[in-house]
């Protein structure tokens, strides 16, 4: 193979992948992945990006492989690090927040209401990537988010601020951002009105503003001299590639259990039933990430909540020796008894963070007697759930994983249904095909569909 057409460069915390694809025609295919370790703290995420490239060589066997393109995702340097700060919890910032982690942000500091002393020294330690500035229904409340935005000026950070609230507040909000020399961007309301979400406008915005900074990054200034497109945050490119996928299979939630963390993204209508006694409107694409549940950096606390009695007891091991399990338990798990530790690990997190990120049924009382609700995302419509990321795409369990969601349910809870098809991501790509998807949509879903074996 003289040139490969595309590589995309997945820029982690710890870890680059560097992913291969060859267009040949209307034919489109993965070739193949390298990897190395993430070079931020040399001052210069390039060195492992051609070590990722020198290993993708290797792995198919092509010392003298070039390309034609090189784009990326990056969670390196901390990410897209935000702030959210709105009106009222329940609706403007929420809306603001949804907003925020659709676009694959890495949320640090969220506030309701005006700020106070302690907040904005919070915030000028924090030194967020962008700042989000919301509050007010459109031609509604204004002096929260005006008082807000003089507050956060009088800090000078260097970090641009999106404004995304009430639209009779923009040419102020811009003046005071453009009198203290801080770069704003004005946006479409994300909670115009009561009961309406408008979130995609700002998370677009959100994603551009990433790219046009994430340069600037320590040790992600001379990324330019190799990637020649977009760089989109990694959780956003896994949620573009949610969208698309969504596009041509109907509604749909990926799950990707981490060492860390456990990302869900859903992409989905509420249905007519739950749309009649939805408290609140919610994103039709939804991301939420669990700091909390993951299989390795995040192990003691899933023990916690599981409890050492129950996992010695479904390991068959005693207490002592499910400590020395837990002291040589390792990011990727070798040995059996290892391996089944950690499908434990991995259906907690799995069927946790659906749990928090679906919605419920609430039944309330007044005077007419009881009444049912439904609060938050409804996802009885989901057709199919995807399996992404390490744990679910190379446990052998990760299908029974993943059926343990609808079996889980305790009737009060808006999971998917017993019907909805579970697919594994096999390639664990979905991060680079989300950010091929900018520019190469078809071939993406292409792609895409091959790794789901569609």
């Amino acid at each position: 193979m003289a040139k490969i057409s595309l590589l995309i460069a997945e820029i982690g915390s710890t870890t680059t992948a560097v992913n291969g694809f060859q267009f040949d025609g209307d034919q489109s295919r993965f070739v193949g992945q390298g990897q190395s370790y993430t070079t931020v703290e040399e001052g210069d995420v390039n060195i492992g990006v051609m070590a990722a490239i020198d290993d993708l060589k290797k792995n198919i066997n092509d010392p003298e492989l070039q390309w034609e393109q090189l784009i990326a995702t990056s969670s390196a340097a901390g990410g897209l690090k935000m702030s959210v700060h709105g009106l009222v919890y329940d609706m403007t910032v929420k809306a603001a927040k949804e907003a925020a982690l659709g676009a694959g942000a890495n949320l640090k500091m969220i506030t309701a209401g005006k700020l106070r002393r302690l907040d904005l020294k919070k915030l000028e330690e924090l030194q967020p990537n962008i700042i989000l500035l919301a509050g007010g229904t459109d031609y509604g409340e204004r002096d929260t988010a005006i008082e807000n935005a003089e507050a956060i000026a009088s800090l000078k950070l260097k970090a641009p601020v999106i404004y995304a609230g009430n639209v009779e507040n923009d040419e102020e909000i811009k003046l005071i951002f453009d009198e203290a020399g801080m770069e704003c961007y004005i946006v479409d309301n994300v909670y115009p009105r009561i009961d309406a979400l408008n979130i995609e406008p700002t998370r677009q915005v959100i994603q551009e503003v990433f790219e046009r900074h994430i340069i600037h990054a320590p040790g992600m200034e001379k990324i330019n001299e190799l990637v020649t497109g977009p760089i989109m945050p990694t959780p956003g490119a896994v949620m573009a590639a949610a969208k698309l996928l969504h596009e041509d299979l109907g509604d749909l939630v990926v799950i990707d259990v981490g060492g860390a963390t456990t990302d869900v993204h859903s992409v989905s209508e509420v249905s007519e039933e739950i749309q009649r006694i939805l408290i609140a409107p919610e994103p039709k694409a939804k991301r939420s990430v669990e700091g909390d549940l993951g299989c390795y950096v995040s192990m003691p606390s899933v023990v916690e909540f599981v409890g050492k009695e129950e996992i010695a007891k479904r390991l068959n091991i005693s207490l002592e020796e499910l400590e020395e399990l837990m002291e040589r338990h390792k990011p990727i798990p070798e040995e059996e008894l290892d391996i089944a530790f950690t499908e434990i690990l991995a259906e907690y997190a799995t069927v946790t963070a659906m749990k928090r990120h679906a919605g419920t049924f609430r039944d309330m009382y007044g005077a007419e007697g009881k009444k049912t609700l439904a609060q938050g995302k409804d996802l009885t419509p989901v057709r199919y759930i995807i399996g992404t990321g390490g744990a679910l795409t190379r446990l052998p369990h990760r299908v029974e994983i993943m059926e343990k969601i609808a079996k889980s349910n305790n009737g009060y809870e808006l999971l998917p249904t017993r019907e909805a098809k579970i697919l594994v991501e096999k390639d664990y790509i979905m991060a680079s095909l989300g950010v091929m998807s900018r520019e190469y949509p078809e071939r993406a879903l292409d792609v895409l569909k091959q790794s789901l074996s569609l």
